[in-house]
């Protein structure tokens, strides 16, 4: 007797979604769409990037934004909150330009904090260093082209790095001068 195993997880669901007619799987879409805000979130995402019309990209900075100065009160600084808005963002549109766009965001908004309210602590730093050795990774590998686009920011960066401690400032200032070394002039 031999068992025949049926097609499970993501095989099973794409075989019967090639049996649905067009006015199904919009209908399931829907539904999707309705089911649950992040799901939400994420269409809008896909579609405003393949729009290219750039309010994805915003509503997610704004996210970032938002845990360090809020519009009310003082910043949450929920960190995983803002690095979630990064990677649903990238998931959503693949868009590397805007990718790269909220990961200075968070870098630049982190740094800005730093300044203003003075010292934080070894995880919040680590944290916007991670982001920043990521964002540095991107644009080495798979973004040269697009780093005079962010250069100014980047190079502000550089100058806010002085009388931060637990060596982020020594850590930022040497991203910048790598990126500047190695994508300045091409």
């Amino acid at each position: 007797m031999t068992s025949e195993k049926k097609p499970t997880g993501w095989l099973a669901i794409r075989r019967r979604l090639n049996a649905q007619s067009k006015t199904s799987l919009l209908a399931l879409v829907k539904d999707l769409y309705d089911a649950s805000p992040r799901t939400r979130d994420f269409l809008h995402a896909r579609v405003q990037a393949e729009v290219g019309d750039g309010t994805a990209v915003e509503r997610y900075r704004r996210t970032i934004i938002e845990q360090f100065y809020p519009s009310r009160g003082f910043g949450k600084l929920n960190l995983a909150e803002a690095r979630k808005a990064i990677r649903d963002y990238r998931r959503a549109t693949g868009n590397l330009a805007g990718t790269i766009d909220l990961m200075l965001t968070y870098v630049e908004n982190g740094t800005q904090f730093t300044r203003e309210f003075g010292d934080i602590n070894e995880a919040y730093y680590n944290s916007l260093e991670s982001v920043l050795h990521e964002m540095t990774q991107l644009l080495r590998k798979d973004g040269p082209a697009l780093y005079p686009q962010f250069r100014q920011r980047i190079q502000r960066l550089n100058t806010h790095a002085d009388h931060i401690g637990w060596g982020y400032g020594d850590y930022l200032r040497d991203q910048v001068h790598l990126l500047e070394k190695e994508l300045a002039s091409e």
